[in-house]
């Protein structure tokens, strides 16, 4: 996976969809650059942000930049969104009405049970948000909560269906869901808690984060995987991740940055399902940079 590899992509490989009078529409055009931005810079997106991302986070938790650049919401959210462009360019040919609809949904189940959690402590325990992460819903919870909460599903779901392949049965595929979902939380939250993005009233044993946190993950998490899985055609999808060979890179750049920032506060766990994490995406061939897993090439995207 290098930046260019798959070189300039034209219409044909990009999927170029027209109307009955020829002519692309807004929507595929959108797509279709989109898939070649992302495609032409995967090393950029997935790597260069996350390690450049490290620098500065680490930077800011020991006071070694300017107040007015450390945490700064603007900058997090805008490097947050570009780490999230392989997500979004691999699901965006999917959504129509019916995925739209339960990802309003899901939104709004997102925001109900954060609110929940920061007002009565019910499912995660009593935490806080503890630096500024822009504008606040209730002066609770970030309004751009779903661009840090979706991924941690949408990823955990995209990668059971990439490895079983349709071997698993519905309660299976619940379950494997739900083990990767509290598996990436198991990642993030040590560190997030280590650099100071929120904490908890009572902290727990796990690198100050509290068991009760993971309950509350599984718990919400088996209504947001019912909703998603009613929210996107099956079928559909495990041919989209057939098809896009970047559509798990969020992944990458999730286990890079927080494998990084556990590995600077000495989270050694962490850090070690951050590494297993990648493992997986090698193993399936969806990590390869200096020849550590063989390519298969580009595949085209969706028609």
């Amino acid at each position: 996976m290098t930046d260019g590899e798959v070189g300039s992509t034209n219409d044909a490989e990009v999927g170029t969809t027209t109307d009955a009078d020829g002519p692309p529409t807004n929507r595929r055009a959108i797509e279709r650059r989109l898939d070649a931005l992302v495609r032409d810079n995967r090393v950029t997106i997935a790597i260069t942000f996350p390690l450049v991302g490290v620098v500065l986070l680490i930077a800011a938790a020991e006071g070694a930049i300017p107040q007015r650049v450390a945490f700064n919401p603007l900058l997090l959210l805008g490097a947050v969104l570009v780490m999230r462009l392989p997500l979004i360019g691999g699901l965006l040919p999917l959504v129509d009405r019916r995925a739209l609809a339960g990802l309003g949904v899901l939104a709004a189940f997102t925001y109900g049970v954060e609110l929940l959690g920061v007002y009565t402590g019910v499912l995660y325990g009593e935490f806080e948000y503890l630096i500024d992460l822009g504008p606040m819903l209730f002066g609770a919870v970030p309004l751009a909560l779903p661009v840090f909460y979706f991924p941690i599903l949408l990823n955990s779901y995209l990668l059971v269906t990439l490895l079983s392949k349709d071997r698993l049965g519905a309660a299976a595929r619940l379950l494997a869901v739900l083990a990767v979902v509290v598996g990436m939380d198991l990642v993030l939250d040590p560190g997030a808690v280590a650099l100071g993005f929120w904490g908890w009233e009572t902290p727990g044993t796990y690198y100050g984060v509290p068991a009760r946190n993971y309950v509350g993950w599984v718990l919400s998490g088996v209504v947001a995987v019912a909703v998603l899985s009613a929210s996107f055609d099956a079928d559909g999808l495990a041919e989209r991740l057939e098809r896009c060979e970047y559509v798990l890179d969020d992944l990458i750049s999730f286990g890079v940055l927080w494998g990084l920032v556990n590995l600077y506060f000495g989270n050694y766990v962490p850090v070690a399902l951050a590494v297993a994490m990648l493992a997986v995406l090698v193993r399936a061939d969806r990590f390869d940079v200096a020849g550590l897993a063989a390519s298969r090439g580009p595949r085209p995207a969706d028609d």
